[in-house]
C-alpha cells in the first residue's frame, strides 16, 4: 500500500467519483450514479476523502445548507457518507478527515450536524458533537367531504418531464416550516426522490404542490411537501385523504394551522449537533427526513 493521499470535491474526475459511488454502493448499498448522471450533485455536496491510487477508500462528506429556525436562516453543515474501505478500516483515516472537516470549516457555520448510525455513536463526541433528541409529531384526522374530486397525479422517476418537474420544484421550494426546515438541500432531495420515495411523489394539480407521502392502513405518513409558493397543509391534507384515514404522521415539523392539534412522540434518530458560538439547536422539532445525509 502506497502513502494515501487526500482529495475533495472531484465531482467531474470520473475515476475517483466511479471509485467513490463503488465505496458507497458497496458499504450502505446506495447509488449515486443515476443521481449524478442527472445532473443532481452540486457545488454543496463535498466529499473529503483518502485515496489509495485511484481508490476512493475513506471518505467524510459535507453537505452545505442552511436551517430554518423560526424564521430565520442559519449556515448549516451536515456531514454524511462516512465510510471506509474494509481493508482500511481501524487506522483512524475517518478521524483524520473529521478533523479536516473541522479544520476546513472553522468559524463557517453556525450549526454542523449529522445522523449516526448505532455502531459508531461513541465516536463523534470526540469532535465536540452532542446527541439531540427529535420529536416526530402526528395529528388524528377526520376526513371532510370534497366539494370536487382531488386531482392527484403520480409522478413518474422513469420520465423525463416528470422528473424535470421534480427537480424545478426542488430548486425553487419554499421551506416545509417556518418553525423549522432546511434550504439549499436540493442534491439531497433529489436523491430521496429518485431512489428511497420513487413511487411516493403525487403532483397535486390544483394546489400545484409536490407531495411525498405512503398510505400505510389508516396512517398517513406524509415525508415532504414541496412548493414554490406558501403551504396551506390543512388543504393539502384535505386532498391527499382518504376515506379510511385517522391519522397523519409528518416526517417534518409542520407549523401549526389553528385547526390542526398536533401530537408528539420522542424519538431518536441518531442526530448529533455541533453548534458554533451561543447557537443552541431548537428543541421539540423534527428534521426533515427528506434532508437527512
Amino acid at each position: 500500500m502506497q502513502e494515501l493521499q487526500f482529495v475533495k470535491g472531484y465531482r467531474d474526475h470520473d475515476t475517483l467519483r466511479t471509485s467513490f459511488f463503488e465505496l458507497a454502493a458497496s458499504t450502505f448499498g446506495i447509488h449515486f450514479e443515476d443521481w449524478y448522471q442527472q445532473g443532481c450533485w452540486g457545488e454543496g455536496y463535498v466529499p473529503f476523502s483518502y485515496v489509495d491510487g485511484d481508490q476512493v477508500v475513506a471518505n467524510v462528506s459535507v453537505n452545505l445548507l442552511e436551517l430554518i429556525i423560526h424564521g430565520e436562516k442559519y449556515k448549516a453543515i451536515q456531514v454524511g457518507t462516512v465510510m471506509t474501505h474494509p481493508d482500511y478500516r481501524k487506522k483512524g483515516l475517518s478521524a483524520r478527515l473529521m478533523n479536516r472537516v473541522l479544520e476546513e470549516y472553522e468559524n463557517k457555520y453556525d450549526y454542523m450536524y449529522l445522523f449516526a448510525n448505532e455502531s459508531v455513536l461513541d465516536f463523534y463526541p470526540k469532535f465536540g458533537f452532542k446527541p439531540v433528541e427529535e420529536h416526530l409529531f402526528s395529528m388524528d384526522y377526520t376526513v371532510k367531504e370534497r366539494s370536487e374530486p382531488a386531482n392527484i397525479r403520480k409522478l413518474d422517476v422513469t420520465n423525463a418531464e416528470d422528473v424535470r418537474l421534480i427537480s424545478t420544484f426542488a430548486s425553487q421550494r419554499q421551506p416545509v416550516s417556518q418553525h423549522f426546515a432546511t434550504a439549499q438541500t436540493k442534491g439531497i432531495l433529489m436523491f430521496y426522490c429518485l431512489n428511497v420515495f420513487s413511487h411516493d411523489i403525487y403532483y397535486l394539480e390544483k394546489e400545484n404542490v409536490i407531495v411525498v407521502y405512503q398510505k400505510e392502513g389508516n396512517t398517513i405518513n406524509l415525508f415532504d411537501v414541496i412548493s414554490l409558493n406558501e403551504i396551506h397543509m390543512t388543504d393539502i391534507l384535505h386532498q391527499i385523504a382518504g376515506e379510511d384515514t385517522q391519522e397523519i404522521t409528518f416526517h417534518f415539523t409542520p407549523d401549526a394551522a389553528e385547526n390542526m392539534m398536533l401530537k408528539s412522540t420522542l424519538t431518536n434518530e441518531g442526530l448529533f449537533v455541533k453548534p458554533h458560538g451561543e447557537n443552541l439547536y431548537p428543541l421539540h422539532v423534527k428534521h426533515p427526513i427528506t434532508s437527512i445525509a
